[in-house]
């Protein structure tokens, strides 16, 4: 190192001795960079906007987007890792609840939400020095986008690690900073900005509008136990809020019209992340899901295997008489549980279990002898990469269709999996139940609650598969007797509508449920499978976070940034 410092400190010294003539030598810009005044510039801004935006499909790894399919459905016990116990095996510990300090795939997320972070107030700061072309109206709607974005990319740090650093536009990016801040305070801010400053349609059907502002910031206002105000905030989306092209939201006529790439941006959808095939570049389409398809010969994807439904998911998909859930927690009991073909081999004859279920099972779960999408019925094992390891479920949501081969997905990389579907961060049926459960909680209108619920489950009933030997029946609540009974409806729903989508974690956590329902899924699942399962255990008080990174411990000193309890 002392030879290359001494022989490099006297050419430079050549150097700047021949050109101190003349400063012009400094202004020569970079290769293939941009100046401030370009950047500043509408283009500029909008090109910098762009580039926060695209953080939503996280970075190059597999569990950094905004699904949270690992992070919010893996760890809240609706999925197992899936595949087997080699492939990825980082991750096995996690969800486990004993992942470490030192978890790449940990980092991976912390760092993807910081980056955009970064992008976010990099595009903030523009903003400050934009150029005279560009309008008040353009950096107030700029500004707007970006504060929304952060506050996305914050809520992700939140669900995820708790409180971890705050900066924004005007850090002087030296000065370290703690985590003893409360990041709540910063998002509820960031997306109050951009509810009274959006516009209500927007050029592109990708950006946030108000209303996709609106629900994100009612889903703040929840997440604090602020059921008064997020009441207020929700209804209103609900009542009168429209998607960026104008369309009033809506459910779709069919659930499963809400995961193909056909129908992205449909009025069910709030906001999304975008992704595209046939680009040129699979970084555009759906990366962070590209794990999680059926693994076999025929099979969608043809790879890897991740993702499997849990039993104690699938189970919770039966119904009574009525067409209602097992709200006492009997779907896990032997006479209601689902019958599956674990052990059975796909040359093996099988009959599909024949009592009462939700249609929102089989548009949800991939089990043997069910049509899975337009590829034919499941056939079970030979699907499955490891069934004594990860179960009989696979994954269905985000699948792209047989039909749709070269639209729908991209095959010039190494798996045709990377698909043209977006991934809705919030989607219209989220924001009824959110809304349902502010009033719910607040001892407000259960009337109105229960109207909610009652047409998110309509819309399932209506759902039905074609040629499905299944027995499907879904029916509608009656009054609810009170708060008890309307929360117990609510929370269920929130399980069988919104299964696999990467909030089932999350919701646990603010409900205080986490430990109770994740020791029971591991005492579901565990005994039937060859997963890291054994001696595992949900600890309350740690095991609702993950931990922060070691390695940001170690380069900000353990006295700034604070290690979260239990690690």
């Amino acid at each position: 190192m002392k030879k290359i410092k001494y022989f490099v400190l006297p050419l430079l010294m050549i150097v700047f001795s021949i050109t101190s003539c003349s400063d012009e030598f400094l202004d020569v810009p970079p290769t293939g960079s941009l100046s401030s005044a370009e950047l500043s510039s509408k283009a500029g801004l909008e090109g910098a906007l762009i580039a926060s935006y695209s953080m939503l499909l996280g970075r190059s790894g597999f569990y950094s987007d905004s699904s949270n399919w690992f992070w919010g459905s893996v760890r809240g016990g609706e999925a197992n890792k899936g595949t087997n116990a080699g492939d990825q095996s980082q991750v096995n510990e996690i969800q486990a609840y004993a992942a470490q300090t030192n978890n790449a795939s940990v980092f991976e997320k912390y760092r993807t939400c910081y980056e955009g972070v970064a992008r976010a107030n990099a595009v903030l700061k523009l903003v400050a020095v934009a150029q005279e072309g560009v309008s008040e109206e353009d950096k107030t709607r700029i500004s707007a986008e970006a504060r929304f974005l952060r506050a996305h990319y914050y809520f992700e740090l939140k669900k995820n690690f708790n409180n971890t650093p705050y900066v924004d536009e005007n850090w002087d990016e030296v000065t370290p900073v703690g985590n003893t801040a409360d990041l709540w305070t910063f998002i509820e801010a960031d997306l109050k900005f951009a509810f009274d400053n959006l516009p209500e349609t927007m050029a592109d059907a990708g950006r946030a509008n108000k209303w996709a502002a609106g629900a994100y910031y009612g889903k703040a206002l929840l997440y604090q136990g602020k059921y008064g105000e997020a009441k207020t905030v929700l209804n209103n989306v609900v009542d009168n809020g429209t998607t960026a092209n104008g369309t009033p939201y809506g459910l779709n006529n069919s659930y499963a019209m809400a995961f193909r790439s056909t129908n992205d941006n449909s009025m069910e959808s709030v906001f999304a992340a975008q992704a595209a095939a046939g680009t040129g570049d699979i970084n555009n389409a759906n990366a962070g899901l590209v794990l999680n398809f059926p693994n076999g010969p025929g099979a969608p994807g043809g790879c890897c295997g991740f993702f499997q439904p849990s039993f104690e998911l699938a189970n919770s998909f039966r119904t009574d008489a009525n067409g209602l859930p097992l709200l006492d927690g009997s779907y896990n009991d032997d006479a209601n549980k689902l019958k599956t073909d674990m052990g059975v081999e796909a040359a093996d004859p099988f009959t599909v279990d024949e009592g009462p279920v939700d249609t929102r099972l089989d548009h949800s779960i991939g089990r043997r002898g069910i049509p899975y999408l337009d590829w034919g019925p499941h056939p079970g094992k030979l699907w499955i990469r490891d069934q004594p390891y990860a179960g009989p479920y696979a994954p269905k949501k985000f699948i792209y269709y047989q039909a749709g081969i070269g639209t729908e997905n991209d095959g010039s990389s190494w798996t045709p999996g990377y698909t043209a579907v977006n991934y809705n961060i919030i989607r219209f049926s989220d924001v009824m139940l959110m809304a349902a459960e502010a009033e719910i909680e607040s001892n407000g209108d259960l009337g109105r609650a229960n109207d909610l619920i009652n047409d998110i489950r309509q819309r399932a009933a209506n759902s039905l598969i074609e040629d499905s030997p299944a027995s499907y029946n879904v029916g509608l609540y009656g009054a609810f007797s009170g708060q008890a009974d309307a929360r117990a409806a609510l929370r269920m729903e929130r399980k069988l509508e919104l299964s696999g989508e990467g909030h089932r974690m999350y919701d646990l956590v603010r409900w205080g449920e986490a430990a109770t329902a994740l020791n029971l899924y591991l005492s579901i699942d565990g005994p039937q499978l060859n997963a890291p399962f054994a001696g595992a255990s949900f600890d309350a008080g740690t095991d609702e976070y993950l931990p922060i990174p070691q390695d940001e411990i170690d380069l900000l000193g353990s006295d700034v940034l604070i290690q979260n309890p239990g690690y």
